[in-house]
């Protein structure tokens, strides 16, 4: 059996997995906000609450909204800010006398594609998230790619490329730079686009909603969101070059963008043809503790 946990700003979610990947247990609790060792004995009462249901024990995998520095073995990038510059699996180790392998969340929707969901077979997939915020991971051969320093995917925080005379500088991003993917391929960034300019706030859906009714504002907004969006991925496939894009996250659930997205990026790819295909993931939600756990896929 293996255990997944997705340790989330406002939830910590975890599932039991067979072999097989069949469900076996799932639950979740509230975060302790600001709470470390909270959020530790949150973690301990839930692997013993699937063990306890399922009879059986299990490896652990974890996902969190950040990264285990490889340097110094502490968090960082954390968004989940009281975690920064602690040794979470060394603590997690000892409350849970088992190893734990540790991951970003946007790695472990990599994983979780790569192994069993729309990127199945694929040897790299590059996973999106386009939700509150947009960030990313990479899998190779169903395993999360971490990189030297432990930031491998975190395209969050590159300035958008291609930036066109109307959209430069940008607005002002959490981690200090103007103009970031983070912010213009979010859906808070598509929601922010559309107050902008029309002085009215809407949540995502309903913007799409205005689009599909013949909207001329919600409609450009949307297709300055796709343009965006596409130069994003364009800069992967130029320097990555995956076999499979999978996208991620509210935004995700917009059916044109899977229609519009490739013309999009044609423009931007240097290359005389390119087909690589942009998926919604197959397992939605669930992705990311669902990839916590097959982070024990060996």
């Amino acid at each position: 059996m293996r255990l997944g946990i997705d340790w989330g700003g406002t939830k910590i979610e975890i599932i039991a997995l067979d072999d097989a990947g069949t469900e076996l247990f799932r639950q979740r609790s509230a975060t302790p906000k600001d709470d470390y060792e909270g959020c530790i004995r949150v973690v301990k009462d839930l692997v013993d609450a699937a063990e306890s249901a399922t009879g059986q024990t299990g490896s652990l995998g974890l996902g969190i909204p950040g990264s285990l520095s490889p340097k110094t073995g502490l968090v960082k990038n954390a968004n989940s800010t009281w975690m920064i510059g602690k040794p979470l699996d060394k603590d997690l180790e000892s409350a849970l006398n088992r190893p734990v392998r540790i991951q970003n969340d946007a790695n472990c929707l990599a994983v979780s594609e790569a192994t069993d969901g729309a990127g199945a077979g694929a040897h790299i997939v590059h996973a999106i998230i386009i939700g509150t915020g947009s960030g990313s991971g990479i899998a190779i051969d169903a395993k999360a790619h971490l990189g030297a320093n432990g930031i491998g995917g975190e395209w969050g925080g590159i300035a958008l490329p291609w930036m066109t005379a109307e959209e430069f500088p940008g607005p002002d991003s959490w981690i200090g730079h103007k103009g970031v993917i983070d912010l213009w391929c979010s859906g808070t960034g598509f929601q922010w686009d559309y107050k902008e300019r029309t002085g009215t706030a809407l949540k995502g859906h309903e913007i799409i909603d205005l689009k599909r009714s013949g909207d001329a504002a919600a409609t450009k907004v949307y297709q300055d969101y796709v343009s965006r969006l596409a130069r994003a991925l364009a800069m992967s496939a130029n320097l990555l070059d995956p076999d499979v894009f999978v996208l991620g996250g509210g935004m995700s659930n917009i059916a044109e963008l899977y229609d519009d997205l490739p013309d999009a990026m044609l423009p931007y790819v240097f290359s005389d043809t390119y087909d690589t295909p942009i998926r919604k993931a197959k397992h939605g939600d669930s992705s990311g503790v669902r990839g916590a756990a097959w982070l024990w896929n060996d």
